[in-house]
C-alpha cells in the first residue's frame, strides 16, 4: 500500500494563494489516479480534484474550478495542488488519496489516504 504525506496547509488572506503537495512512498503512484479531498468542520470529505495516471487527464469540482490546478510529478512520486484566488469557504482539511485505478480522475475511490494538512482563509 502506498503511503502518502500532505504538506503546504496554512493560514493565508481571502485573494490569497497556497501549494499544496503530496509526497507518496512505500511504491510508484505512476499507474495510480490521484485526487485532492477536502473536509470542513462538521461536513463530510468531498471531492475536489482528481488527476489520472500520466497527468492527460484532470477533474474539479465546480467550487474550485478556474482556481485551483492539480498536477504530478511521477518521477518524484508527488502530487500538487495549487490553490489560488482562495476564499473564507476553502477553509478546510485537504487530503491526498490513491486510486488504483488509473483512469478514475472524474470520481476517484481512494485506497490510500494521507493525514490531511489543515487550510484556513481568513476575510
Amino acid at each position: 500500500q502506498v503511503q502518502l504525506v500532505e504538506s503546504g496547509g496554512g493560514l493565508v488572506e481571502a485573494g490569497g494563494s497556497l501549494r499544496l503537495s503530496c509526497a507518496a512512498s512505500g511504491r510508484t503512484i505512476s499507474t495510480y489516479t490521484m485526487a485532492w479531498f477536502r473536509q470542513a468542520p462538521g461536513k463530510e470529505r468531498v471531492f475536489v480534484a482528481g488527476i489520472i495516471w500520466d497527468g492527460a487527464g484532470t477533474y474539479y469540482a465546480e467550487s474550485v474550478k478556474g482556481r485551483f490546478t492539480i498536477s504530478r510529478d511521477n518521477a518524484k512520486n508527488t502530487v500538487y495542488l495549487q490553490m489560488n484566488s482562495l476564499k473564507p469557504e476553502d477553509t478546510a482539511v485537504y487530503y491526498c488519496g490513491a486510486d488504483k485505478n488509473p483512469y478514475r480522475g472524474f470520481r476517484p475511490r481512494p485506497d490510500s489516504w494521507g493525514q490531511g494538512t489543515q487550510v484556513t482563509v481568513s476575510s
